[in-house]
C-alpha cells in the first residue's frame, strides 16, 4: 500500500514527500510499484494567485505546479487500487454511514419539494398583486419546479425499486433520463416567455404601474422568496447526489429569476412599462441556456462518453496489478452508462492455462472492478494472444 512518509530531519517546517511500498512476505516483484519515488518540496504547492491566474492565463510557474499536482493525483489513485488489490475493499464510508448519508439526501429532497410548493403560492399571490409579466414568468417557473420535483422523486423512486427480471442491468439510467426531462421542459418554459413578452411589446400593452401596498407585497413576498431559496442552494450543494445537485442548480436559478423578475417589475414602475417584458425575456434566455447546457451534459452520459484518461490510467493499474499469470493487457475501456460507468477489459493469459484457472482470475478481477463506487457494472474478456484485430470492429467503422 502506497503512504505519505515524512522524512527524518525536518529543516525549516519544509517537509518532503516519500512514496513507499508496504512489504510483504509475499514476492511482489512482478507488480508494478513506485519504490525509491520522490516529489520535490518546491513543487508540492501552487504558487500563489495572481493577476495572470485571475485573467486565466497559467504561467510558467502555474504550469509546473498543475503538472506535478496531476503526478499525485495519480498517485493517490494508485494508491486507491493497492489498497482494494490487498484488502479486497476500497477504503470509504461504512456500511451505517452510507445509510445516513442516503437518508440526508432523501430529506433534502423533500424540504425542496415542500420549500416548492409554499414558494409557489407566495409568488401566486404576488403575481395576482402585481400583474408583472416578469414576475408571472417567475412564478410559471416555480409552478414546473414541482413537476420537476415530482420527476426527480419518481426517478430516485425507482432507482431503489430494483427489478432484475424486467431490468437485469439495473435502473440508474433512470437519474440521467429524469434530469434530462426536467431540463427539457425548463427550456420549453423559457420559449413560451419569450414569445408572451414579444406579443406584450408589439400589441403596446406595457404599462404597467403598482400602488405602495402593491409594491410593499411584492417586494416582501420576493425577498423572502429569494432568501429562502438561497438557503437551499447551499444546503443542496453540500451533497454528492446527483438528483440533489439538480435541486440545487433549480434553487439557484429561482434566487436568478427572482431578482430580475423583481428588479424588472420596479424599474417598470418607476421608469417605463416596456422594460418588464424585456426583462421576463432575458429571464427566458438564461433558462433556455441553462438547461440546454444540463440537457447536452445529460446526452452525454446517455450515449456513452469515454472515461478520462487519469481513470483509464488507474483502471490498467489495478488490472496489471490482479495477477502475476497476466501477460498482456489488451484493452481498458470505461463509458458512461447513465451515471456510472460500464467496464470492459481484455487480458491476455497463458495458452496452456486450465480453463477454470483462467475463469477464477477473469471473475475475480470482474469483482474488484464493480467495487469501484463509480463501476455499475464490468466486463472481463479472456484471451490467449493479443495480435487479433479489436473485438466489436464494427463499432470502429
Amino acid at each position: 500500500m502506497l503512504e505519505l512518509v515524512p522524512p527524518d530531519g525536518d529543516h525549516g517546517g519544509e517537509q518532503q514527500l516519500l512514496l513507499q511500498l508496504e512489504t510483504k512476505n509475499v514476492d511482489r516483484s512482478w507488480k508494478l510499484n513506485f519504490d525509491e519515488l520522490r516529489l520535490s518540496s518546491e513543487n508540492k504547492e501552487k504558487p500563489p494567485r495572481g493577476l495572470h491566474d485571475c485573467l486565466g492565463v497559467l504561467s510558467q510557474e502555474d504550469n509546473i505546479a498543475v503538472y506535478y499536482q496531476q503526478q499525485v493525483e495519480m498517485l493517490e489513485g494508485f494508491n486507491e487500487m493497492d489498497a482494494l488489490a490487498d484488502r479486497g475493499f476500497v477504503p470509504g464510508m461504512s456500511k451505517e454511514e452510507r445509510e445516513q448519508l442516503a437518508r440526508s439526501e432523501t430529506t433534502a429532497i423533500r424540504i425542496s419539494n415542500v420549500a416548492n410548493m409554499v414558494l409557489f403560492a407566495a409568488k401566486v399571490y404576488a403575481s395576482v398583486k402585481s400583474g408583472s409579466l416578469a414576475i408571472i414568468a417567475s412564478t410559471l417557473d416555480s409552478l414546473l419546479d414541482l413537476l420537476s420535483g415530482f420527476i426527480l422523486w419518481f426517478t430516485a423512486f425507482s432507482m431503489q425499486t430494483p427489478n432484475p427480471y424486467q431490468y437485469p442491468i439495473g435502473k440508474k439510467r433512470m437519474q440521467p433520463l429524469g434530469i434530462l426531462v426536467f431540463a427539457s421542459v425548463m427550456a420549453t418554459l423559457g420559449l413560451q416567455i419569450i414569445l408572451e413578452s414579444i406579443r406584450t411589446l408589439i400589441s403596446d400593452e406595457s404599462d404597467f404601474s403598482l400602488t405602495k401596498e402593491q409594491e410593499r407585497w411584492v417586494v416582501g413576498i420576493m425577498v423572502f422568496v429569494t432568501l429562502v431559496k438561497l438557503v437551499l442552494v447551499l444546503y443542496c450543494r453540500s451533497f454528492t447526489n446527483e438528483i440533489v445537485k439538480a435541486y440545487a442548480q433549480d434553487h439557484f436559478f429561482d434566487v436568478i429569476t427572482n431578482i430580475i423578475g423583481l428588479v424588472a417589475a420596479l424599474l417598470a414602475n418607476y421608469i417605463t412599462g416596456w422594460i418588464d417584458p424585456v426583462g421576463a425575456m432575458i429571464l427566458a434566455l438564461y433558462t433556455i441556456r441553462t438547461w440546454s447546457m444540463t440537457v447536452l451534459e445529460n446526452v452525454n452520459s446517455l450515449v456513452g462518453k469515454a472515461a478520462a484518461p487519469e481513470y483509464l490510467q488507474k483502471l490498467t493499474y489495478l488490472c496489471w496489478n490482479h495477477h502475476k499469470a497476466i501477460k498482456h493487457i489488451d484493452t481498458v475501456r470505461a463509458y458512461t452508462f447513465g451515471s456510472h460507468y460500464f467496464v470492459e477489459v481484455d487480458i491476455v493469459l497463458p495458452a496452456d492455462m486450465p480453463l477454470q484457472e483462467a475463469h477464477d482470475i477473469g471473475e475475480s478481477l470482474q469483482e474488484k472492478l464493480e467495487l469501484l463506487p463509480e463501476i455499475e457494472r464490468a466486463f472481463v474478456h479472456l484471451d490467449y494472444e493479443y495480435s487479433h484485430k479489436p473485438e466489436h470492429a464494427q463499432a470502429y467503422l
